[in-house]
Formats: C-alpha cells, structure tokens, sequence
C-alpha cells in the first residue's frame, strides 16, 4: 500500500493515518490465535489462552485424543508502541478460527515420561475489519486451511501423594510447517509462509485434591518470511519489503481452577506474550515493533466422563503494544480413544 498520507493524519506521529489503516489490517491475524499476518511487524500467531485447566496432565492415559478449538476474538482498538490508540473513527475487528488436534501418547515410558505427538491444524474461518473509513484499500482476510504444526512430546504423568495427585508435566517442541493457504496481499492469511519453532514446558500441581494451579512456557523463534507484502512497511520507514523475519518472544498460558462438583470446575485462566527481539524487515531491525499483550478471564470445565471434556474460557485483554486489544472466547471439546 502506498504511504501518502490520508485526510485526517496527525502532524509529528510516527505513522500516518494510512500506515495505520496498513497495521490495522495486518494485525487481524495476531488478534486471533494460529492466523497469521501479512502485514508489518507481527508475530506469527500463537497458542493465546488455548490451554488453561490441568493442561500439565492428560486426562486420561495413553492412546489417542482428539481436541477441537473453536475461537472469536473481538477488538475495537489498534495500540500502538505506547499503547496509544490509532486515531481512527473505528477499529472494529472479528476473527473466528478453528483448530483441530490429534494427539498420540505411547504407552511405554522413555526418561521415566510417556513419549507422543500432537498434531494440529489450523483454519480461519472468517475475519472483518471495518476503520469507519470505507477505505478501499485495506486489504481483506483470506479464509482457509493454515499451517501444519507438529509436535513430539514427553509427558510425566502425576506424582501421588496420600490423597490423589500432586504434580505432572510435559515439555514438548512445537514446529510450524509453511503448509497453509497464504497471498501477501491479503491482511489475514491461514498460513505464515515461513517456519516456527515453539517449544514448551507445562506443569499443573494440585494444591488440595480440588483445587490446581497450572501454567505452561513458551519460547518462540520464526524462520524468514521472503515472500511478505512489498508495501506492508510504509509505516516503518520501509518502501519496498523483500524479506521479514518477526522478532523472537517468551509467552505464557495460567490457569487456576476449583472443582465445585466432581464433574464441574470453575475457576480463572489468562495469558501473556512479550516481544524480546526487534522484527526485522530486509535484515535490518524495525524499531518499535515489539509486541506484547496481557490478558484474564473466567473459565469453566465440565467433564462428562474421564474421556469426555467441555472447556470455556474469556478473556479481557489489557497492556497491549502493537497489537489489537479486545476480547477472546474459545470453546474446546477433548475426546480420549479407549
């Protein structure tokens, strides 16, 4: 997109109002969880409150699982490197994606752990934004199938105490294959036309039998995207993009919950991600392009059986820099093969 200056720019702000309208656009992706942008300086989209309740235990034993996700995310402001709002009449933004997920853990033990892998894949379903402009411009969302990630895993099952478990953990490499649908034109794309290497560690521990407090760490590391929008940049200072790579980050999911009755807990889940590196655009580094987001919310579990489980899970998100800020919902359904 060009960089003119559109009616209403600031005088002295470090983008103008169609640069703007450019990372409005391109950030619909960040906003919703493994979508991913075409656009300037954003992340490629990660786990962002998927996970919350026991998520350091299966909730069964070996064989195979199946999890889909069902997600909607929901903003009406774009925060800039300060957090200020971009000055547009409205920012409104909505994304709905689905993932699905196939899980294998074996039954046999390697360094005292169950050993496994997850795979999943991604879908954008549907993305809107709407800057109260009617700019023509803005580029639109591309639905379909994203990018394959997969990832081996080991899992500790639950150390016993006198009365039930007491702690478990997985540490597991998540690494995201270029598969997915992607035009460089487009601001939301299923696929992020480059690789990711996501490892994690996650560990839950039962405060009383019915109450745990769960978390699970991310580090986060992108390969070079060589194929990004040519004019996505403008508002960095950056007029013909050949290359990007985003910057590095660590984030996080947490998650405490009670269990008011055997099959139904209620409880408190949130996440956070910090932009440690600079994303860097032709090899060079992008000033002002980190990103970071905080955000909380009530949750709920209902298990039907110990193969059958109902996850929901709100959040209100708040301290937000270079990303939209607004309001996620995910629904996730686990089954466990006997």
């Amino acid at each position: 997109m060009p960089a003119k200056p559109q009616a209403g720019a600031q005088p002295g702000s470090t983008r103008n109002t169609h640069s703007q309208l450019a990372t409005l656009a391109a950030t619909l992706a960040a906003a919703c969880s493994l979508a991913t942008p075409a656009g300037a300086s954003e992340l490629p989209a990660v786990n962002l409150g998927l996970t919350t309740f026991i998520d350091g235990a299966p909730p069964a034993g070996p064989g195979w699982y199946v999890s889909e996700y069902l997600q909607y995310y929901s903003a009406d402001k774009l925060r800039d490197k300060d957090g200020k709002a971009a000055p547009l009449p409205k920012q409104d933004i909505e994304v709905t994606s689905l993932v699905s997920q196939a899980i294998w853990m074996s039954a046999d033990t390697l360094w005292g752990a169950h050993y496994g892998v997850t795979l999943l894949l991604p879908a954008v379903l549907d993305a809107r934004t709407d800057d109260g402009l009617n700019n023509a411009a803005l580029p639109k969302g591309n639905t379909g199938v994203g990018d394959l990630i997969v990832g081996p895993f080991l899992q500790w099952m639950p150390i016993m105490g006198e009365n039930g478990p007491i702690f478990a953990h997985r540490f597991e490499i998540d690494v995201s294959f270029p598969t997915g649908e992607y035009d460089n034109k487009r601001s939301v794309n299923p696929g992020a036309k480059h690789w990711t290497i996501n490892p994690y560690w996650s560990g839950t521990y039962w405060v009383t039998p019915d109450w745990t407090v769960s978390t699970r760490l991310w580090y986060l590391w992108s390969g070079k995207n060589t194929d990004p929008n040519p004019n996505g940049y403008t508002g960095y200072g950056v007029a013909n993009a050949r290359d990007m790579r985003p910057g590095e980050a660590f984030h996080m999911n947490f998650a405490t919950e009670y269990a008011v009755t055997p099959q139904l807990r209620l409880g408190i889940n949130g996440y956070w991600l910090k932009q440690i590196t600079e994303t860097e655009v032709n090899g060079h580094a992008v000033s002002g392009s980190k990103e970071q987001v905080f955000g909380l919310g009530p949750g709920v579990l209902y298990s039907f059986s110990q193969q059958d489980h109902l996850f929901f899970n709100a959040y209100k998100e708040s301290h937000v820099r270079n990303r939209p800020e607004g309001e996620r919902y995910v629904v996730r359904y686990v089954h466990h093969f006997k």
